[in-house]
């Protein structure tokens, strides 16, 4: 998953960010929100985590924007405010989800999880394709009977081609969601990943096809 973090306590983005590039997520980080607004210009995410109290500008103003502009992204905001009249001011805004400073990692975790499940449209996060069996939030794959262990990257670029099947993704589409703005990286990269996605999925229905001239996609053997 491609999040978007908007807080402006360096402290706490760098805390955040950390724990999330743990779970394979890319993230990237702005700090206020005309920087905020650069980055949704240009990338699409999955998730947008908010804080309210900005540098140059007020939180709930970007979040109304956002939605104005059919942004269908969801939106948690990170408030410090507990009160009732806040909270439901953000929600009524079009915000997804609120959670509260200073707040535990596990729940910033668990309510991420929430809201994507809400998002695809189910109470479940796992995809199927073939005798594949897929749960990206979790992290795990199994292919009929036989559990594969994936790492952060592998497991996002699976990711990645099982949200669209048969669908052609180049190199720099790809490099564009598993990399954030500040990892310099190369095309030649994403070979790398793809050839060790393949090798997890030998044996398995599903395969990664090279489309020359094109890129990859995923499809049934």
């Amino acid at each position: 998953m491609r999040f978007l973090l908007v807080e402006d306590n360096s402290n706490l983005a760098a805390a955040v960010l950390d724990r999330l590039r743990l779970d394979g997520h890319v993230v990237d980080h702005a700090a206020d929100v005309e920087a905020a607004d650069s980055y949704i210009a240009t990338t699409d995410y999955d998730l947008i985590l908010l804080d309210i109290m900005l540098p140059d500008g007020d939180g709930r103003d970007f979040l109304k924007a956002h939605r104005a502009r059919e942004g269908k992204t969801p939106v948690i905001v990170l408030t410090a405010r507990s009160e009732v009249s806040d909270r439901v001011g953000v929600l009524d805004l079009g915000a997804d989800d609120y959670i509260t400073k200073p707040f535990d990692f596990s729940e910033l975790e668990a309510r991420c999880r929430a809201v994507l499940r809400r998002q695809g449209g189910g109470g479940s996060n796992v995809k199927r394709f073939g005798d594949l069996r897929f749960d990206p939030l979790a992290g795990t794959l199994q292919a009929g009977a036989r559990s594969i262990a994936l790492r952060n990257k592998e497991l996002r670029l699976l990711e990645i081609f099982l949200a669209a099947p048969e669908q052609i993704h180049s190199k720099a589409k790809l490099v564009d969601r598993l990399f954030s703005y500040d990892e310099e990286v190369s095309e030649n990269a994403i070979e790398v990943y793809v050839a060790r996605l393949r090798k997890h999925l030998a044996g398995s229905q599903a395969q990664i096809v090279t489309v020359r001239g094109l890129g990859y996609r995923i499809s049934l053997a």
